[in-house]
Parts: structure tokens; C-alpha cells; sequence
């Protein structure tokens, strides 16, 4: 017989919480996670998605709700972050099992979205297995891998708000969903051949649309027009790529033409890590790149018997000619892996490139119908499928420096994740720069950075930033208060911005301050202590209206002051100088009173005509605006020394100096050259200009005196580091100050960045190097954003 006190202690034994778990745990396979953390604990109750993340109330023995509590954390899918696990205790419901219940969406949203992951080993052992049901299967995927990011279309993440809706769910798939033993249980994106997304290969016809292939396989088809030297659009995760066999120089030369890049290095993917060995060193920290969820694209450095002119039957010259770097990539989504052929698989390319599927310029296609428009021109065949895409994403790009990795494009596989903030800002948006646009949108003490969007300067790169800032407002719930933008005057990123600010505050950061704002964020600083800022690029509008490069700032997130810089020369026609780097080789020249002398290669390579023009422009000081970047002065080093005369594409001139900087040893032969250092007009404030006129001087000396010119570009560098080692000594005997930033596009340079840090790092300096976002303008936007935060805070 129960009495009232035994049912009394019955009712104390039982204790029911609500528990909500933020970060990453929507698309990660958490409800399915928690569904059987419970389950084995013997607990009833209920989860669900919501717009603050996911929630489950748990009901049971107290200990055994404890442990529930303490083990979600430690024990997440391997894809989850958790960021935060709140509970309470609430009042008992009597539950007689644990469900997962429909998603509720109430409320702004605050959970986070994971990003696309790349195919798992389980699903590419199916992929593979003649005897599972999704063999060759183009859409396997499952709860630990797959499109995330790319295909969803609102919050909770559930598969009726992602472009998956319109697949419903055969009976085999939807058995696999429903049960909490299966890998698939509540995959949203689950699929199979029977239920779809279904793929086709259409082939380009002169005169009129493209037809469909009749072939039963299309891959097996694709395979055969690959080998065939045809150049193929091929459908990804967050848009279509250009693809061609990379040992075949016709089709790379053909793909180079078609889509006007320059000599501009494309990118590589290989079947496996086997297939590039023999072309580049890979570290163990580059091979867990190669081989982990996000899979970029890893700037790889080539063996010397790889260079560019070395014989390789599997890699055209024609993939990055003047490059010291591959940019290698493995397969990332199960197409990728059928299409480069799984074992047993009739012989086809083992290396292939694989571009951005769009015009030099223009942000990267995903629409299907837009695709067969505008990749007309460039491919011969469409390799393609039903399902949607709802947010573009480029592939990321990153290099190891030191061990670390160093970002140089963050986009698929990164992006959305949100970076912490040291410092709490209101709901803000930072446009970003007109180069490498990202935009950042941040609340609180998280900021989320957009994938990669483009160059401003084309209109449908302009309505790609408008459709991805509109989408990533959605996820993350922030309604901005504060815009931010560049201080450049003309910039169509600081446009945007004062045509939507709608009553809304806008700051105006300066480029290179944002720079060292984003390296101090990214590494936790919260501000209160100065750091000394070297910010290296080839533009950046300064306060006084000249395009600044050079920068030695003493910043917080407060403000800066400018301690030393390169000295201004005249930078004669914009982009005709970028473009041309002799042009600006002769404009340093004559700044440094040095003559333009035939046995020079800067001066031969000018046509005689350009250079009397040029000679009257410099002169007559006509559309010269004065510059003091690093970046300018790569490019015309570049070319004094004979490397690179035309830039194809964007840094090219100091990316082949590199190049040959690398054929040396480092330090070369323990020599250098040395800037000069001299205090500048009171009305500078005392600001240091570093002169790099006697560094032009001794170039000039080793150009005749027939020196190599891989061992002038090592001097060079050397020098540069040299700069840098001995103005953050003087900042730091005169300001106390001992963290430095490392910043700018020209510290994208692995060779610099390593030389400077080690330097420093010698002289007993605290030195930031970016890692999480780009140190070119790709991170602009982050820094902005915790400047115009703290501008604006009470």
C-alpha cells in the first residue's frame, strides 16, 4: 500500500529541466543526439528546434538529469559547436518516452548555421559498394556531411527550410530519417536515387540552346569529355565550377582565353594526396587540411623539380605559369568524387582544373538557368542537377605559415561560422572594401563575416552583396543600427551603404586602420593597450587624400597615429601603373634621382613612346596621385629586376618576386639592402618616412653589376623585413609598446610574413598574424566593425 508520504517521495525522486543549447547545432545532427543521450539515460521528454537554437526538456531521476546536462557538451557530434547549455527546472509533465518534435520558429533568430562539410568516409564507403542501395549515388550524404550552409533557405534548419523541400522522401529514405539507430536520422538533406535530386549532362550547341546527353551515365559522359580536352561547367555546393584536364595544355590554355584571366594560377583538385606528391611538399598540417570536413583550397609550395618548365605528364605548364605555389583541392562533394573516378573506374584525368564558374570579375554562378546564359562562352558542357542553391559560396583559400594556417579567401567551409569579439558591439554591419568584398554583420560579442563576395566594380557582383546580406540578416537575427564603411570617397561598398542607411548612424573607418583592427579582434585584444600596426598593401585611401600602403600605425580600436611610412611617389594613371609595373619602377626611379637608362629591364621593357609620356606625366605631376604602398613598391622592384614587366592579374608582379626569392636560400648571401630612415616636416607630427630610394639604388647596382635576379628579390625581401624589425624597435623604445600586427594584402607573402615574425619574435615582440580571416581586404570588414563599435558605444 502506497501512503501519502512514500507517494510524496515518489513525486521528489522525478525532476524534469529545460535545457537549450546554442552555436552550431542545427544540421549537425544534435536532436538525433540528444534523442539517444536521453533515451540511454532512461529520461522521457521532448526536443525541438527554435530560433534560439535547440531545445529539450528531460524528465527523470534527478542524477540521471544531471548527467544529461554535463554530457551534451562533452560528448557533441563531431560537426556541433556549443557555445552556451542553459537549463532550468520546470514542472513535471508525466512524459512516458522521449520524442523529437516539429521545429518551432517564434522569435528573432539566434542560432547558428553550419556550413557545408565535406563528403564523410561513410558516405564515401557507400558511394563506392555495388551492394549499397546509394552506390554512385551523385547526393549521398548523412548526418555528419553534406550541403548545409548553401541550401538553407530560413530557420529552424529543417528540411522544409532548406532547397531540399522539394524532394519528398521515398519510403527507404524516409525509414532511415525516422529511426534514432541510423545514420541518416534526421539528415535533412537525405536522399537517394529513388527520391532525388536527379543529375543531367547537357552539351553546348552552336546556334541554339543546349541539348540534353542521351547517356544513361552522366558522369561516365562528363569523364569522356574531360579526356577529350572539352571544358565542362560543373554543378557544386554553392555554385558551378569550370573544369578541364589539367595535363592537357590545350583545354588549359583554351580555359584561360575563354575566360580572360591573365596568367592567373587556377586551382587544382586531385583524386587524392597520392596524385600530387610528386609536384608539392605537403606538411602534416596541409595534409589535415587536404583531407578534413572543410577541404579548400591549400596553396601548396612545388618541389624544385616542379616548377614551372619542368616536364609532368599529368600538369600543364599553362595551370599557374610564374607561380611558386599550387593551389590543390580534394574532392569535396560525392560528384567530385565520381567525376575524378573511384576504383575500378575506366582511366580518365587524374588532376583537373577547377575555376570559378564565371567571367574574370563577375561573382560566381548558381543559377541554373543563368549558367547556361552566361557560362555560354565558356564551356562546351554542363554537368548539372535539380537542386537549388539557394547562397553562393566560392571555394576557400588558405596557405600553412609557420605551421598555422593563414586565410586567404574564407568562404565555403568557414563561412558562417561567427568569429568571437573581445569587445561588445551593437547590432552593426560593416560593408567592407571594394576588392575581395566581404561584409560583416556583428551583435554583442559575435560577428559574423560573409563568404567571399567579389570585386565591387561589376554590377552582379553588386546585387550577389545585396542577396547575401539580406540572407545572412535573416539567419543571424541581427538588425543592424550602425553601418560601416571605407573612407574612400568613390568606393560603391560606402555607396551601398549611404544609400541604405535609412536614418541609420554610418562611421567611416580608415583602411588601414580597419586592417590592424581585424588582426587585434581576431586574436581576442580587447583594446585598452595599443599595438603597433604594420598594415602593408597596395591601396588603401589615406586621411590626407594620398593612397597610403606603407603604414606604421600605433592603433587600438579607438583610433590610430600614423608613426612611420613609406615615402610618397608619384603613382602615374592608376590602374595603368597597377597593370604595367615598369610604369611604376620608373616613377620609383625618378623619385630616387636615379635615370632611366637603356640596361635597365624596367626601362626596355616601357615602349619608347609610353615613356616620353610617361616622362611629361611625371613631370607635369598629371594624374599622379602620391602613394606610399608597399605593394607599389613589390610591383616596380618586380620589374626593375626583371621578373615581371605586366600584371595579368592582381599581384602578380610580387607574387613572381616571391617566386624568386624562394630559388635562394633565405638571407640569401647574408647581404641586404637597406631603406632609409629620416624624421619627416614638424607639421608631419614627427612621422617617420622610410626611403626606399637607397634600396632602388643598390637593386640598380646588382641589376648591372649582372646579379641574379632570384638573389636581388631575396635581398629585397630581406630589407622590407629589415624595415619592419627596426621601426617596430623605435615605436617600442618610444611608446613602450611590444605586440605587433602583421597586416595588409603584402603579408599574404609567406616568405615576408615568416621573415618578419621570426625577426620580431627574436627581439622579444608579442607578434599577431591572421589566421581565421583574410590579412588582405577579404577582412576588412571585421576590423571596421569593432571600430564603429566602439566609435558609437555609451
Amino acid at each position: 500500500m502506497i501512503t501519502s508520504q512514500s507517494a510524496l517521495a515518489l513525486a521528489e525522486a522525478v525532476q524534469r529541466r529545460r535545457v537549450t543549447v546554442r552555436g552550431v547545432v542545427q544540421g549537425v545532427g544534435f536532436r538525433p543526439f540528444l534523442y539517444n543521450l536521453a533515451t540511454g539515460l532512461e529520461l522521457a521528454g521532448h526536443v525541438t528546434n527554435t530560433a534560439d537554437g535547440v531545445v529539450a526538456e528531460v524528465e527523470g531521476a534527478p542524477s540521471a538529469v544531471a548527467l544529461f546536462c554535463d554530457r551534451i557538451a562533452l560528448e557533441a557530434p563531431p560537426l556541433a559547436v556549443v557555445e552556451s547549455v542553459d537549463h532550468q527546472d520546470v514542472p513535471t509533465a508525466g512524459d512516458r518516452g522521449f520524442a523529437i518534435l516539429a521545429s518551432r520558429s517564434q522569435g528573432p533568430a539566434r542560432t547558428l548555421v553550419s556550413p557545408d562539410v565535406a563528403t564523410c568516409d561513410a558516405c564515401r564507403t557507400e558511394l563506392a559498394d555495388p551492394g549499397d542501395r546509394r552506390h554512385r549515388h551523385p547526393f549521398i550524404t548523412c548526418t555528419h556531411c553534406g550541403p548545409r550552409f548553401t541550401i538553407v533557405t530560413g530557420l529552424p534548419y529543417d528540411r522544409a527550410h532548406t532547397t531540399m523541400a522539394g524532394f519528398p522522401m521515398c519510403p527507404d529514405c524516409a525509414r532511415e530519417y525516422a529511426d534514432p539507430a541510423d545514420r541518416r536520422f534526421h539528415a535533412q538533406p537525405v536522399a537517394c536515387p529513388a527520391c532525388g535530386p536527379r543529375l543531367r549532362l547537357l552539351h553546348a550547341s552552336p546556334g541554339g540552346p543546349p541539348r540534353p546527353e542521351s547517356a544513361t551515365d552522366p558522369v561516365a559522359e562528363a569523364r569522356r569529355l574531360l579526356s577529350a580536352g572539352a571544358i565542362l561547367a560543373v554543378k557544386g555546393l554553392g555554385g558551378y565550377h569550370l573544369a578541364c584536364d589539367a595535363s592537357n595544355s590545350r583545354a588549359v590554355a583554351l580555359l584561360r582565353h575563354r575566360k580572360a584571366r591573365g596568367d592567373k594560377p587556377f586551382a587544382l583538385m586531385a583524386r587524392d594526396i597520392d596524385d600530387i606528391e610528386h609536384l608539392v611538399r605537403v606538411s602534416s598540417e596541409e595534409r589535415a587540411l587536404l583531407t578534413g570536413g572543410v577541404r579548400p583550397i591549400v596553396l601548396l609550395r612545388r618541389r624544385a623539380d616542379a616548377l614551372p618548365g619542368a616536364l609532368d605528364p599529368h600538369l600543364s605548364d599553362a595551370v599557374a605559369p610564374g607561380s611558386p605555389d599550387l593551389g590543390v583541392m580534394l574532392p569535396y562533394t560525392p560528384l567530385h568524387h565520381l567525376l575524378l573516378g573511384l576504383s575500378g573506374d575506366p582511366a580518365g584525368p587524374r588532376l583537373l582544373v577547377m575555376t570559378s564558374g564565371n567571367t574574370a570579375g563577375e561573382p560566381i554562378v548558381t543559377d541554373d538557368a543563368e549558367a547556361l546564359d552566361r557560362l555560354a562562352h565558356l564551356a562546351d558542357a554542363w554537368l548539372t542537377h535539380d537542386r537549388p542553391i539557394h547562397v553562393p559560396c566560392d571555394d576557400s583559400v588558405v596557405r600553412v605559415c609557420d605551421g598555422e594556417r593563414l586565410t586567404i579567401r574564407r568562404a565555403r567551409g568557414y563561412a558562417p561560422l561567427p568569429v568571437a569579439l573581445p569587445v561588445s558591439v551593437r547590432p552593426a554591419l560593416a560593408v567592407g572594401g571594394d576588392l575581395k568584398n566581404t561584409f560583416c554583420l556583428a551583435e554583442g560579442r559575435r560577428a559574423w563575416l560573409s563568404a567571399h563576395i567579389g570585386d565591387m566594380d561589376d554590377l552582379a557582383t553588386q546585387h550577389a552583396f545585396e542577396h547575401a546580406e539580406r540572407q545572412l540578416e535573416s539567419i543571424t537575427g541581427v538588425k543592424p543600427q550602425i553601418l560601416a564603411a571605407d573612407r574612400h570617397p568613390v568606393y560603391r561598398s560606402g555607396r551601398w551603404a549611404e544609400r541604405h542607411a535609412a536614418g541609420r548612424r554610418i562611421v567611416r573607418v580608415q583602411h588601414h586602420h580597419a586592417h590592424i583592427a581585424a588582426a587585434m579582434a581576431e586574436h581576442g585584444l580587447d583594446g585598452g593597450r595599443p599595438v603597433i600596426g604594420i598594415a602593408f598593401d597596395g591601396t588603401g585611401y589615406g586621411d590626407d587624400g594620398a593612397v597610403w600602403g606603407g603604414e606604421m600605425l600605433l592603433a587600438d580600436y579607438d583610433g590610430f597615429a600614423r608613426f612611420a611610412h613609406l615615402a610618397y611617389v608619384p603613382l602615374p594613371g592608376g590602374d595603368a601603373a597597377v597593370h604595367r609595373p615598369y610604369r611604376m619602377a620608373l616613377a620609383h626611379l625618378r623619385a630616387a634621382g636615379i635615370a632611366w637608362t637603356d640596361d635597365l629591364p624596367c626601362a626596355s621593357a616601357c615602349p619608347s613612346d609610353e615613356r616620353q609620356v610617361l616622362k611629361s606625366q611625371l613631370e607635369r605631376n598629371l594624374n599622379c596621385v602620391p602613394t606610399s604602398s608597399m605593394g607599389r613598391l613589390f610591383d616596380a622592384v618586380s620589374s626593375l629586376a626583371g621578373v615581371c614587366h605586366r600584371a595579368g592579374y592582381e599581384a602578380q608582379a610580387a607574387i613572381e618576386l616571391e617566386a624568386a626569392a624562394l630559388a635562394v636560400a633565405a638571407g640569401a648571401d647574408g647581404t641586404g639592402y637597406e631603406f632609409g630612415l629620416r624624421p619627416a616636416e614638424p607639421a608631419a607630427g614627427g612621422t617617420l618616412t622610410a626611403e626606399p630610394a637607397p634600396v632602388l639604388a643598390a637593386v640598380v647596382d646588382d641589376v648591372r653589376a649582372g646579379t641574379a635576379r632570384e638573389l636581388i628579390a631575396a635581398r629585397f625581401h630581406t630589407a622590407v623585413t629589415g624595415l619592419v624589425r627596426r621601426t617596430c624597435v623605435m615605436a617600442r623604445d618610444r611608446h613602450g609598446l611590444d605586440t605587433v600586427a602583421l597586416t595588409g594584402g603584402v603579408f599574404a607573402n609567406a616568405l615576408l610574413s615568416s621573415a618578419c615574425a621570426e625577426a620580431l619574435r627574436r627581439d622579444g615582440f608579442t607578434v599577431l598574424r591572421h589566421h581565421q580571416v583574410p590579412p588582405n581586404d577579404g577582412g576588412l570588414a571585421l576590423g571596421q566593425l569593432v571600430v564603429a563599435g566602439r566609435v558609437t558605444a555609451d
